[in-house]
């Protein structure tokens, strides 16, 4: 078993830096006015969890509930309820999981497959916007470290979580 390797005294300036950035990131995206701008250009009247929900479904195959809250890092009763919402809504439907009938994945309808792709679509029009500026290798490099930072910070998670699911080594007194 692998040991967690220790944390630093403190994060270099660059690694501040960026985590600066990601929480302003994370917060212009998460304001309540900026997602309802996007689905009234979309035209898809969906709550921000809605949203992530469909996302998720949207870049992977179908899958199970639990599946989705863990990708998520949200309750499974979140996801149900959502489900839920969604399924009366038309964007989602359940199949059953092929693996194990007893189960059921969740997949998009055509219409939640077309709302996904206006979501997407607006957003990345506001961004191309906002990008206008920037050199077409100026955004590939981004779009290149951005992808693996998610790639680093999901295999950091996938470790951690296995960690701390291990059992903890025996100690003994007096080392």
């Amino acid at each position: 078993m692998s040991t967690p390797s220790p944390l630093p005294d403190s994060a270099s300036t660059e690694v501040i830096e960026i985590e600066r950035a990601l929480t302003r990131i994370s917060y212009l995206i998460s304001r309540a006015r900026q997602h309802d701008r996007l689905m009234a250009l979309a035209g898809v009247p969906l709550d921000r969890a809605a949203v992530a929900l469909l996302r998720q479904i949207a870049d992977s195959e179908p899958m199970r509930p639990g599946e989705l809250a863990n990708r998520l890092a949200v309750e499974a009763s979140h996801v149900t309820r959502q489900v839920q919402q969604l399924m009366k809504a038309g964007y989602v439907t359940r199949v059953p999981d092929p693996d194990d009938r007893r189960a059921q994945r969740i997949q998009l309808t055509p219409t939640g497959q077309e709302a996904v792709r206006r979501i997407r679509e607006s957003s990345a029009r506001g961004m191309q916007l906002a990008l206008a500026d920037w050199s077409p290798e100026e955004l590939r490099q981004l779009a290149t470290l951005f992808h693996r930072m998610v790639d680093d910070f999901l295999s950091y998670a996938e470790t951690d979580a296995t960690q701390e699911a291990a059992p903890a080594a025996p100690t003994t007194a007096g080392q």
